[in-house]
């Protein structure tokens, strides 16, 4: 397997920069997932790596060696695309082996490297069937196993899981989980799916605007997110944010009042803050919780409850205010629309941001 580093990566497209200055790298046998909405540049990235686009500015290493002028198939690289894109008249086989006979590998060769394939995908069923007789996962399965026969140093996947229904999609991310195991491949993955970031990644780099936000274990962007778009990204529901205003600060701590009157203490940097500065704080619906009137209580009106069984998402809104909160209760809890309610907030659960949009929370602890 392979590194692979970009340094200040740059695609221009005319007047247009759809990826700026990317400096990323994914480790030797390291899964790195790209996440970010429609349009923010992550599959550009993809293509630059793969030699399908040229790369404006920067410079792109695979193990060590300068890439930029390399062509795609002297990368190292195997990539597979959302569409399934196989050869409708030849069988399973023929398209695991297409590329080998183009290649002029050996025969025999040919052989065990698709029957290698079949077997870590558990396909070799398959072989003999016809591609238009297979369902979508058993599709996307063969499209993988044919990128697993030319041994590549790097495994590059664009929304390889889009075009399937939802059952199948759980069942291929675990499908994924165990491939990387079992290959130890370097493998780079572009989704705009957030759970499919969180469940497979080694590490997230999260995209916006064709920029970099923020590299790192999921838990700890998760946690620890950099700023108001990563925190609102990662997390279903999204986060809740809240406007506020600065009452008081000390050095580890602010007392912050939330647009409804109700005041609350973060732990933040307050060196970098100043009493009356306007402040964006956000907390999880996973972090407030339904109990009486009293300290760090917020009291709501419910809008809405959707039950999904294991949880109930209530949608409600501020008594004092118009700003919205999502909340996640346990699915036993009975609670009925338009009634008031009061939500406990967990102050050690909460995040502030600057008005440019950067966390001043502090750490607390390490999230691997």
């Amino acid at each position: 397997m392979a590194k692979v580093e970009l340094n200040k990566v740059t695609k221009r497209f005319g007047k247009q920069t759809a990826v700026s200055e990317a400096t990323l790298s994914a480790n030797d046998g390291e899964l790195l997932v790209l996440v970010g909405p429609s349009g923010c540049g992550k599959t550009t990235l993809l293509r630059m790596i793969a030699g399908l686009e040229e790369i404006t500015d920067g410079e792109l290493l695979i193990d060590g060696v300068r890439a930029n002028e390399l062509s795609p198939s002297a990368r190292g690289i195997a990539m597979v695309f959302q569409s399934y894109a196989l050869y409708p008249h030849k069988s399973v086989y023929e398209n695991m082996s297409f590329g080998l006979k183009l290649a002029k590998v050996p025969k025999q060769e040919i052989e065990a490297r698709v029957q290698a394939a079949a077997k870590v995908l558990r396909i070799d069923h398959l072989l003999p069937q016809s591609p238009a007789r297979l369902s979508g996962g058993q599709r996307q399965r063969v499209a993988i196993g044919r990128a697993i026969t030319r041994k590549p140093k790097v495994f590059l996947f664009d929304e390889p899981l889009s075009n399937l229904d939802a059952a199948l999609r759980v069942e291929m991310r675990v499908e994924f989980a165990r491939l990387h195991q079992e290959l130890s491949a370097t493998m780079i993955y572009v989704t705009h799916d957030q759970i499919e970031a969180m469940t497979l990644a080694d590490r997230i780099a999260v995209f916006s605007a064709g920029k970099i936000e923020q590299v790192g274990p999921p838990l700890e962007l998760y946690h620890h997110p950099k700023n108001l778009f990563v925190a609102g990204f990662l997390g279903s529901p999204r986060m809740n944010f809240l406007a506020a205003k600065v009452v008081s600060r000390s050095e580890s701590q602010a007392a912050v009042e939330l647009s409804g009157g109700a005041t609350v203490t973060v732990a933040v940097d307050g060196q970098r803050l100043e009493a009356g500065e306007p402040v964006t704080v956000g907390i999880r619906p996973e972090n407030l919780h339904p109990g009486s009137e009293g300290r760090n209580a917020l009291p709501v009106v419910v809008r809405q409850a959707e039950r999904t069984g294991d949880a109930t998402v209530l949608y409600t809104a501020l008594r004092e205010g118009s700003e919205l909160l999502t909340c996640r209760v346990p699915g036993s809890l009975t609670v009925a629309s338009q009634k008031p309610l009061f939500l406990r907030v967990d102050e050690a659960a909460l995040h502030v941001f600057n008005a440019q949009g950067d966390a001043l929370s502090l750490r607390r602890g390490t999230m691997n």
